[in-house]
C-alpha cells in the first residue's frame, strides 16, 4: 500500500490477507477532510495505476472507494481551480485534459471496474465512477452534477449521462444542480446496484475472491429506496421539453406544482450563462455518437468557462467568501445571447481534446 498520507492509496487484495495473490486492485481516494476532492496529482496517480493494472495478469478487477464515511468524491478541488483561474487557468486546462482522458479510459477499461458511490459523489467523483462497468450506491449516496451553481457546465462525461436519463430528468438535474438519492441515481442511469453501506466490507471481501465481479455485486444488492423523481416525471418532462431556458422557467412557474416553482427558483439562482450553455450542451450530447465525442465537447465548454467571469465568481461565492450571493455577468437569462452560447460550443484553437 502507498504511504498513509498518499492522496490515492492503491494495493492488491487477494482475499487471503496476502497482496501477492493479486485478484482485486483496490483504489482508495484519500483526502477525507476535503471529501476526497481531486487534485491534478490524484488524476495522474489514478491514470498510472490503471495503466499498470491493465497489463498486470494478477489483477482480475478494480474497485474504487473513498476514505472516510462522508463520500466517494465531492469533485475537483474547486478552491485550487479558483486560484489558478485568477492566474490565467493554464493549470486547470491541463487538469481538465487529463481528467477527461481518465474518464474515457475508465469507460473502456479492459477489466471489470467497480465503483462504490457511497456518500457524496459529485462532479469529478461522478466521472471516476459512473462510467465504470459496475456502479454501486448505498443509502448514504448523494449523487449530483452541480456545476451550474458555480458557473460551470456539467462535464467529466456527465452531460452524456444527463442527456440519456429518462425523459427530461437529466435536463432538470443539469439546470437546477439538484442532487439524486440512491433510487434516483439508479433511475437516471448513474448507478446499477443498491447495496446497504453495512454490507460493503462483506462485498469487498467477496470481490477479492470473485471471478465474476458483476455477479458478486448483484448477489449482495438489495431493492433500492423509491426514486423521488419518478413521481415528478409528468411536470418535469412537460416543462423541460421547451426549446429555451426562459420558456422552461415560464412553464415551471405556471405548472401549479410547488416542486416546479422551487425548480424554477433554482434555475434562476444559477449562472444564466451556465444554464443556457448546459441546455444547449445536453441537447447536442443526445446526438453525439460516443462518450469520447461528448468529452471533446465538454473540454471546449470548460475551457471557455475559464475565460469567462462566472466560474471564478461562482466559486468565490460558494467556497471562498461563502456569502452564497454570486454576482453573475450577464446577470439575467435575457442578457445571454445565442452568440454567447455558441462561443462555448465552437472549436477553440489550442483547446481541443481530440478523443473522438
Amino acid at each position: 500500500m502507498n504511504a498513509e498520507a498518499a492522496e490515492v492509496q492503491t494495493f492488491l487484495d487477494g482475499g487471503n490477507g496476502d497482496s501477492d495473490d493479486g485478484g482485486l486492485g483496490r483504489i482508495v481516494l484519500n483526502r477525507p477532510r476535503t471529501l476526497n476532492s481531486l487534485t491534478h496529482g490524484m488524476i495522474t496517480a489514478l491514470r498510472t495505476t490503471l495503466d499498470d493494472w491493465a497489463a498486470d495478469d494478477r489483477v482480475r478487477a478494480v474497485v474504487l472507494t473513498g476514505a472516510g464515511e462522508r463520500g466517494l468524491c465531492a469533485g475537483a478541488d474547486i478552491r485550487a481551480m479558483h486560484d489558478d483561474a485568477t492566474r490565467g487557468g493554464a493549470g486547470t486546462r491541463a487538469f481538465f485534459r487529463d481528467e477527461y482522458r481518465l474518464n474515457a479510459l475508465i469507460a473502456d477499461y479492459p477489466k471489470p471496474y467497480v465503483a462504490v458511490m457511497d456518500g457524496i459523489t459529485m462532479g469529478g467523483g461522478v466521472g471516476l465512477s459512473a462510467h465504470g462497468a459496475v456502479r454501486i450506491v448505498t443509502e448514504r449516496s448523494t449523487v449530483a452534477m452541480p456545476e451550474t451553481r458555480i458557473g460551470l457546465v456539467p462535464d467529466v462525461g456527465g452531460s452524456r449521462l444527463l442527456a440519456h436519463a429518462p425523459g427530461e430528468l437529466g435536463t432538470h438535474l443539469g439546470l437546477t444542480s439538484a442532487s439524486m438519492g440512491p433510487g434516483d441515481a439508479l433511475l437516471c442511469g448513474f448507478a446499477d446496484h443498491y447495496v446497504p453501506s453495512a454490507r460493503l466490507p462483506e462485498l469487498l471481501g467477496a470481490l477479492a475472491r470473485s471471478a465474476d465481479p458483476a455477479a458478486t455485486v448483484a448477489a449482495h444488492a438489495e431493492a433500492a429506496p423509491p426514486a423521488a423523481l419518478a413521481a415528478r416525471r409528468e411536470w418535469i418532462d412537460a416543462c423541460y421539453a421547451a426549446d429555451t431556458v426562459e420558456e422552461i422557467v415560464d412553464r415551471l412557474l405556471d405548472a401549479g406544482v410547488p416542486e416546479a416553482k422551487e425548480a424554477a427558483e433554482l434555475v434562476l439562482g444559477n449562472s444564466p450563462t451556465a444554464v443556457k450553455v448546459t441546455l444547449a450542451a445536453l441537447r447536442r450530447a443526445r446526438t453525439l455518437p460516443s462518450l469520447k465525442a461528448v468529452l471533446d465537447q465538454e473540454y471546449r465548454v470548460s475551457c471557455a468557462a475559464l475565460d469567462g467571469h462566472d466560474l471564478v465568481e461562482g466559486i468565490r461565492a460558494q467556497v471562498v467568501d461563502k456569502d452564497r450571493n454570486p454576482r453573475w455577468s450577464p446577470g439575467t437569462l435575457a442578457e445571454v445571447t445565442e452568440a454567447d452560447v455558441a462561443r462555448f460550443l465552437a472549436p477553440r484553437e489550442g483547446d481541443e481534446l481530440g478523443l473522438a
